[in-house]
């Protein structure tokens, strides 16, 4: 394959979440492997990092170290007989036993340690919680050569993106789960049939042992895809598919003991100058309590103004609006969100179409375009952006359209 030097590209920057095609081909270990690979990665693949080269040699010169984090949901779910896919209890078994139950194989892959952070369904997380989680990851880096974190599939991808902006480690971060639960009658009960938990979890320490996602930030790993943790989102109540990146597709694919990487986020071209590839939000340095409140408002046909209000009057820091095509919002909402910026609010615009870039935003009001963001990613950003910037719009501005969209930029 042709090697792609990002920096000697001309092309214009390209959309926020567009990545450049990059392929990497992971397979097992072969004593025959040709000079040009390391741990079986295929080194003429695009990645011209000096950083992401050395962690996929380290991956193949020994077995790698992987901390599996539960935290609860569907994956660790018990359903009340082995046919029953929707009626179960989430978050019965612990990840010590579900690693348990996936060795010897697991052995052959990585040395596995497990550290239960919760067992409950991924929507009863508060955001304090979410804070615990990344020094739960951070500290798991400081040994392991890669993280695994199980959680329900229901706000799994806001998971993944507040990893993705807080975690201060270039090793990769693998989020997994299921849509169906893993036992049946009891934690220890015969496996659900078709249960999709088992396989999740062991193929998201294969890939997280592989480094192939080294400098990726967190991605979001189901069905045998994985997907950039900004970009992904659920898109079904039920199907095992659930999990899409719209419009731009999958990071890539594992095909048993083939891993098959497409493409890369932008973040990828500052693995070797890390203070770049680091975000602002080391979140160590914040008081749980510091987190400010940040809100979703979603507009319709003729919607009132009145959520908006009463977000502001309860001392909301900042708002989300979910807006209709582009962005739009009706004139009610309008209204109230003028008066909510007069007051100090702080919103980003966004479309509730889940596709589509939302523009303009204002120079005269605090009032952000948030791109392509979907409204519940944009609230994450915007939370941890008013902890780090308070009462400063305009930092609040260039993190949203720097950090939240960020793009490949092939012109030197």
């Amino acid at each position: 394959m042709k090697k792609i030097s990002i920096s000697a590209l001309l092309l214009p920057a390209l959309s926020a979440a567009l990545t450049a095609a990059v392929v990497i081909t992971v397979t097992a270990s072969d004593p025959e492997t040709p000079e040009n690979t390391v741990s079986g990665v295929d080194l003429d693949n695009g990645v011209e990092s000096v950083a992401y080269r050395q962690a996929v040699a380290a991956a193949k010169a020994r077995k790698p170290k992987v901390t599996v984090i539960g935290t609860g949901g569907t994956i660790a779910g018990v359903a009340t007989s082995r046919s029953s896919f929707t009626d179960y209890r989430a978050g019965q078994i612990p990840i010590a036993d579900m690693v348990g139950q996936l060795q010897p194989e697991l052995g052959n892959v990585a040395d596995v340690t497990t550290v239960q952070f919760g067992n409950k369904g991924s929507g009863g997380y508060t955001i304090a919680e979410f804070q615990a989680l990344t020094l739960a990851v951070q500290k798991a880096l400081k040994d392991s050569d890669g993280v695994v974190v199980t959680s329900g599939t229901d706000t799994m991808e806001e998971f993944a993106y507040w990893l993705d902006l807080t975690v201060r480690d270039q090793k990769p971060v693998v989020m997994t789960g299921a849509m169906r639960p893993w036992a049946a009658g009891t934690v220890n009960g015969p496996q659900v049939i078709g249960a999709d938990g088992p396989a999740n979890l062991y193929n998201a320490i294969v890939l997280a042992a592989s480094q192939a996602t080294y400098c990726y930030g967190t991605v979001l790993m189901l069905g045998d895809e994985f997907h950039a943790a900004r970009d992904v989102t659920k898109t079904s109540a039920y199907r095992m598919d659930t999990f899409q990146t719209r419009e731009f597709g999958v990071l890539g694919w594992i095909d048993g003991p083939n891993i098959k990487v497409g493409r890369a986020p932008s973040r990828v071209a500052d693995c070797d100058l890390k203070q770049r590839w680091l975000t602002p939000f080391n979140v160590a340095k914040v008081a749980p309590e510091a987190l400010p409140r940040v809100e979703v408002v979603t507009s319709y046909q003729q919607a009132g103004g009145e959520a908006i209000t009463a977000f502001a009057d309860a001392g909301v820091k900042g708002i989300v609006t979910a807006g209709t095509g582009a962005g739009g919002v009706s004139a009610a909402q309008t209204a109230a969100r003028t008066a909510a910026a007069a007051k100090g609010v702080v919103f980003v615009s966004t479309t509730r179409t889940g596709s589509g870039s939302v523009y303009g935003g204002s120079t005269t009001q605090p009032i952000v375009a948030g791109d392509d963001l979907l409204p519940q990613k944009a609230r994450l950003l915007l939370l941890l952006s008013l902890a780090f910037a308070p009462g400063d719009v305009e930092k609040v501005r260039q993190w949203v359209t720097t950090l939240g969209n960020p793009e490949w930029h092939t012109v030197d």
